[in-house]
């Protein structure tokens, strides 16, 4: 039975403003003395519980909501009431809340943004404010904030453009940095870049919450991306931003264009990239093959999809493989299918990979085509086009290798290429599935595949709890290369470690991270215990603390 710790906090809130306090609130669980102390006595009931005694509640009173939308409000009442029980909630039931807290429910979240609104979390800054960024800042956060999500909302998870209601992506995101990777709630700040939306529903929507114009673009865009990032440099100088779910036309401009600026990264490009990696490496040492004994096609020629393809072909160079040899094992598949040299419409970002077309093909070479004729073993999904992955593709897959490596990474779970009991069903059980949102087991011969579900949050948490542990100014490539191959290391037997175990799984990787840092130079040079030392001293679990004045 757990009450509080030994541990003082200093607190100089009082009342009805500390049960409003959604990190200091403790709600019943407030002891006989502070209730004094604090004057809180009368405006709580008078049994004092313990912390298991309102996990008991909130257990039961979870399992009472009726469907998807009412068991992601309850956590988001809860997480806004008392932020140490929420946390403390979900890693106890990590595989039963996660879903709600992130995808897939978070998706039908977003879309119900505006109907559905009743607290404000993060900060929202609209185009026409971008003078008054720092101002904005200041209000959303009194205390030196160590993780930034920052979204523009023009293209969530496989949704596209839902505006203001891709806040619920940072929203969730900078929760999964404090459950999985022990950064301390007062010290994640989600944000909303309203730039508007092209959402012709939202735009006629009399409910809808956002800037009611048109998207900003070109030169509009990256001023008032120009002056966020200043700000965020001047009010928040140590904080790690993460930029998600940016259209496919800004997601990598944005990131170069910044990522030597200000502490950040791309987790729809780096992030993705990385779990991806990781999926591959555990997956091929199921196999007993390596990377550059594959044929690669990804399908998919968004952010996502080209930053997979190209931190492959990276990740190759960096284990020796020359650029051309590396390049030509990875197909990238767009809209006009197989992108290849002299295409009518290759784009100047997919010329890179673009391949020499095949002798008796048409226009567009589809994936059926390309798998069959470039004898594919690996299959990547990035593209958000529901069954995208055809019976024959997949057969065609099965007879190019004994174990071909499928990964419809789509999400939510409306969005995904294909259904893992249809790809284990049309290879005869030879495939190594991995997805992007959950899937139950899947029932095959008399055999029980469990689904790995390649998710980003195995790779983001970790690298803000390494950023909160160590003073650092940039997050090159090979820091998530580290990070890939550090999950590959222990995930085995299983494609990807349980839920259960990512906070250790984050800590593991953090200190890979600081590790490969400290070697090049980029940290000063630290044993690994010092390693060790400075990620436990800050990352932080969900126990209440004895409170003083």
């Amino acid at each position: 039975m757990e009450n509080s710790e030994d541990k003082k906090v200093k607190v100089d809130v009082s009342g009805k403003d500390l049960l409003r306090n959604s990190v200091l609130n403790k709600g019943s669980a407030f002891p006989e003395e502070e209730r004094k102390l604090f004057n809180l006595e009368g405006l709580l009931p008078p049994h004092v519980s313990c912390i298991d005694e309102q996990l008991k509640r909130r257990q039961e009173n979870f399992h009472k909501c009726s469907d998807n939308l009412a068991k992601y409000n309850f956590l988001t009442d809860l997480q806004n009431r008392n932020e140490t029980l929420f946390f403390r909630f979900c890693m106890e039931n990590v595989n039963e809340t996660l879903p709600y807290i992130y995808t897939p429910v978070v998706g039908e979240a977003s879309l119900n943004f505006s109907l559905g609104y009743h607290y404000s979390r993060g900060i929202y800054i609209p185009f026409e404010k971008m003078d008054e960024i720092e101002l904005l800042l200041r209000n959303a956060a009194k205390s030196e904030i160590e993780v930034i999500v920052a979204t523009d909302g023009g293209r969530i998870l496989g949704l596209g453009d839902v505006g203001v209601g891709g806040m619920t992506i940072p929203i969730g995101k900078t929760s999964l940095y404090t459950l999985f990777g022990g950064v301390h709630p007062s010290k994640v700040l989600p944000v909303f870049l309203d730039v508007g939306t092209d959402n012709d529903v939202l735009l006629k929507d009399p409910l809808y919450l956002g800037r009611k114009k048109h998207r900003k673009s070109g030169d509009d865009y990256y001023e008032f991306m120009d002056k966020f990032v200043t700000a965020v440099k001047k009010v928040f100088p140590k904080a790690l931003l993460q930029w998600e779910d940016l259209l496919g036309i800004h997601a990598q401009k944005v990131l170069d264009r910044y990522r030597n600026e200000v502490l950040s990264f791309n987790d729809d490009i780096q992030g993705t990239s990385s779990i991806v990696l990781a999926g591959l490496l555990t997956a091929l040492k199921m196999k007993g093959s390596s990377l550059r004994d594959e044929n690669i096609v990804v399908f998919g020629g968004g952010a996502a999809g080209l930053g997979i393809a190209k931190s492959i072909c990276a990740y190759l160079v960096y284990n020796g493989m020359n650029e051309t040899q590396a390049k030509e094992k990875i197909c990238v598949i767009d809209r006009y299918g197989l992108t290849y040299k002299g295409q009518d419409k290759l784009r100047p970002e997919h010329e890179f990979f673009a391949k020499e077309k095949p002798a008796n093909t048409g226009d567009e070479i589809n994936l059926e085509e390309t798998v069959k004729l470039f004898k594919t073993t690996i299959l990547i999904g990035a593209s958000a086009q529901k069954d995208a992955f055809s019976q024959k593709t997949l057969e065609n897959l099965a007879n190019n290798t004994s174990s071909p490596i499928i990964f419809p990474l789509s999400n939510p779970d409306s969005k995904a290429e294909a259904t893992p009991e249809k790809i284990i069903n049309a290879t005869k059980g030879s495939a190594i599935v991995a997805t992007g949102t959950a899937f139950p087991d899947v029932h095959y011969g008399g055999k029980t595949f469990h689904i790995g579900q390649c998710n980003n949050v195995y790779i983001f948490p970790a690298m803000g709890l390494f950023t909160t542990a160590f003073d650092i100014k940039t997050i090159p490539d090979e820091f998530f290369y580290i990070a890939g191959e550090t999950l590959a290391e222990i995930s085995p037997p299983l494609l990807f470690p349980k839920f259960e175990h990512l906070r250790t799984a984050s800590k593991k990787i953090a200190i890979a991270v600081a590790r490969y840092a400290s070697q090049e130079g980029l940290i000063p040079k630290l044993t690994d215990s010092q390693i060790q030392t400075a990620i436990d001293q800050v990352f932080w679990e969900p126990k209440y603390n004895k409170y003083i004045k």
